[in-house]
């Protein structure tokens, strides 16, 4: 199974979730304990090792926040 790691802009991340309602392992969620240079929670991953690679996080992403390395 491909495997991937997910990367965020936190400083221009909105904090709209939208990438938390996607996740089919749902591992993507806002970090509570941050808050980024527009004064929004930005979204995270904690579970890296879960992430299975498949860029809908990236892609539902309206600001383009989010990349997604993957790994065979």
């Amino acid at each position: 199974m491909a495997k991937g790691k997910v990367h965020f802009d936190d400083d221009k991340c909105k904090g709209c979730e939208l990438c938390t309602t996607v996740c089919p392992v749902n591992i993507v969620l806002m970090d509570k304990e941050r808050i980024n240079a527009k004064g929004y929670h930005p979204a995270t991953v904690k579970e890296m090792e879960k992430c299975i690679g498949c860029t809908n996080c990236a892609m539902i992403c309206p600001d383009s926040v989010i990349t997604v390395e993957r790994e065979k």
